[in-house]
């Protein structure tokens, strides 16, 4: 099995493709064949990981021109074209180097994203969004004596959002992230609705209201690819369009196309 791996070195600040072969082994993934690469073939290879639980979200990167989470994602399917992921088009995925996906597996860096060194790229902006939503509890409610109570349906739709990991795989699978720098991002805006219908809060529209703006909920064009990617399902499609579906009861409306912030 052959991994191609795009390669970048800050200190000249080339970029290049080197090719690796590796021994397959059952049940290996992308990461253990970038361990197998750093261990055996080239120990300046730099990627980043965590636990390897596929819970942590440390290790996403472009595998296959998909972005996905090098600790689950098995070598052999991807040979296979068992885990095929149908994206809407978007430069990283349509532009640059040819492989052959029966017999390479192409690895590269999250995209829209600063790249440090080969697959480590600057979350930075991506927390930098993740802040901008003021993601903490903000109880508007005298606190009980023992614990919050919530019926059940209530916290089965909070979980669609709290499971979220932050991996950034969403925000590098999103069109409107690479035409627009100032756009939150599917995970942001997943964040904030999960806030927003938290009974524990106030159970006003103020948490909505942080984003109703161009670069917020109305930057989404509804492409679906965050869903597709999420290694947990999350879907911030449907927090969207629910937030903006609110807003438009509220008597906000979408920006003209060219209006600026």
């Amino acid at each position: 099995m052959r991994l191609k791996v795009l390669r970048f070195d800050p200190a000249k600040g080339e970029r290049r493709y080197d090719a690796f072969d590796v021994t397959s082994e059952p049940g290996m993934t992308v990461l253990d064949a970038l361990f197998a690469v750093q261990n055996d073939l080239d120990d300046s290879l730099a990627f980043r990981y965590a636990c390897r639980g596929a819970v942590c979200g440390s290790c996403a990167m472009l595998i296959d021109r998909v972005p996905r989470l090098a600790c689950r994602t098995q070598v052999a399917r991807l040979l296979e074209g068992a885990d095929r992921v149908d994206l809407k088009p978007y430069p990283a995925i349509t532009d640059g180097e040819p492989w052959d996906p029966k017999q390479e597996i192409l690895v590269e860096p999250l995209p829209h994203l600063r790249v440090l060194k080969d697959l480590v790229v600057d979350m930075e902006k991506f927390f930098d969004c993740y802040r901008a939503v003021e993601p903490v509890l903000k109880p508007a409610h005298e606190v009980p004596e023992r614990e919050y109570r919530m019926d059940g349906e209530t916290v089965r739709e909070l979980e669609r959002y709290t499971n979220c990991i932050l991996c950034g795989a969403c925000v590098g699978a999103c069109p409107i992230n690479a035409e627009n720098t100032e756009y939150l991002g599917p995970a942001a805006l997943a964040k904030l609705y999960r806030f927003h219908i938290d009974t524990r809060e106030a159970g006003d529209d103020s948490r909505l209201l942080l984003a109703d703006k161009p670069s917020g909920w109305w930057g989404c064009k509804f492409h679906t690819n965050c869903k597709r990617v999420c290694p947990k399902g999350v879907p911030p499609n449907l927090a969207i369009g629910s937030a903006r579906r609110r807003l438009t009861e509220m008597g906000s409306q979408p920006p003209e196309p060219d209006e600026e912030e």
